[in-house]
């Protein structure tokens, strides 16, 4: 089978691979491109654990073929961060014990940057909303919604 060139953006990086027609983005960011942050929970799209966003849009990168990211934006976990601090969502997940074993945090940030990219001042129904395609084993969702909510109001302080 013939492989297919892809060129895209990844976390503001242009880039370029070859994949099978039937990799998954999940598999080629993890596996070609050595990004492992974005996780496989299911590999059918009901947990969330491989959350990205494409375009701005929020995905789970385990149902989305590699060749279908030619000429798009892509964000991973491994973008969430600046170079030298951690993104607000990723201290106050810290702060607050919001994560236990990790496999779900990748995708639960994701999400949850990009719910506040969308609507700055959620209420908690629409966090819980916005989260629920994201499942966790460990932690419960309470300090997680906290987490979330407790971060856009610092994020809207600091706006003003």
């Amino acid at each position: 089978m013939a492989k297919i060139h892809v060129s895209t953006t990844i976390n503001g990086e242009p880039t370029e691979f070859l994949c099978d027609p039937a990799d998954t983005v999940l598999d080629t960011l993890r596996d070609t491109l050595g990004l492992t942050g974005s996780k496989e929970g299911c590999g059918s799209g009901d947990c969330g654990a491989c959350s990205i966003t494409i375009d701005g849009r929020l995905v789970c990168s385990c149902l989305v073929l590699a060749a279908e990211a030619d000429g798009h934006e892509i964000e991973t976990i491994e973008g969430m961060a600046g170079s030298d601090h951690l993104h607000p969502l990723q201290r106050k997940f810290l702060e607050t014990a919001a994560l236990q074993c990790g496999i779900c945090t990748p995708g639960f940030l994701m999400a949850a940057k990009s719910l506040l990219e969308k609507n700055p001042d959620p209420t908690e129904t629409e966090v819980r909303y916005w989260l629920a395609g994201n499942l966790c084993r460990c932690t419960g969702y309470d300090k997680i919604v906290r987490a979330v909510m407790e971060t856009a109001a610092e994020m809207r302080e600091g706006a003003r």
